[in-house]
């Protein structure tokens, strides 16, 4: 069984233990976090450092993979680019929780984290360091580019295309053959019925454009040091 670490030791951290716990492949020694401190406990798993301890823990623990475990996909990128400049060889782990469902033809990423009660239906493609979160529904023949994601409880019908770091966000519903442009946000439960365009704020149902987005503005709850992660990025 392999040794991985976790990075990111906040409540998204915590559900990607579980998942790895559950799946029973990997043994998790500990998590990474710049914001935490070292020393501190998380689910009985100790916080161990930072990216930067990287290189020390590999050898102290014999770490041959790791798991990104940040909601912002932006935040979530500049990590993963941090991590691969301090030491490439690492293995960047996918995670799929046992009680996902995963239909005929799917391909998934690495770097991926498919959450419990997820449904990812036929033919489905999802990129590289995705997300799709608890009891969503990705719809047959559905795209999920990299670095975007799907929040609890959201339903998309098929054909659906995302663009690389889009976010839907919790309980909204996609009806079929939906594009959803790179850079954009659906707001929590929206109906959207038509294509959206790249860099764009949606929400409302009918989903309704109401303003254009940076890639890295924050979007979730708890994106305090967001800003100041997205601005080392450019």
């Amino acid at each position: 069984m392999k040794n991985v670490l976790i990075a990111g030791a906040s409540g998204h951290g915590t559900m990607v233990l579980d998942s790895l716990i559950k799946e029973g492949r990997y043994k998790v020694i500990g998590f990474i976090d710049s914001y935490k401190r070292k020393g501190k406990l998380v689910n009985d798993l100790e916080v161990l450092g930072t990216e930067n301890d990287l290189p020390y823990l590999m050898n102290k623990y014999n770490i041959s993979g790791i798991i990104v475990a940040i909601g912002n996909n932006w935040s979530r990128k500049v990590m993963i680019e941090k991590i691969l400049n301090i030491e490439p060889k690492l293995e960047m782990i996918t995670s799929i929780h046992p009680s996902a469902t995963i239909g005929l033809g799917v391909k998934i990423g690495k770097g991926t984290v498919v959450m419990p009660g997820a449904f990812v239906n036929s033919n489905s493609i999802i990129g590289d360091f995705c997300i799709l979160n608890t009891n969503s529904s990705l719809g047959h023949d559905g795209q999920m580019s990299d670095f975007s994601s799907i929040s609890s409880g959201v339903c998309t019908g098929g054909n659906l295309f995302l663009g690389k770091y889009s976010a839907i966000s919790l309980g909204a519903n996609i009806i079929e053959n939906i594009t959803i442009g790179a850079h954009s946000l659906i707001g929590a439960g929206s109906l959207v019925i038509e294509d959206v365009l790249s860099s764009s704020v949606v929400y409302g149902s009918p989903a309704r454009f109401v303003r254009q987005r940076n890639p890295c503005d924050p979007y979730l709850n708890g994106d305090n040091n967001h800003l100041s992660i997205c601005k080392l990025s450019i």
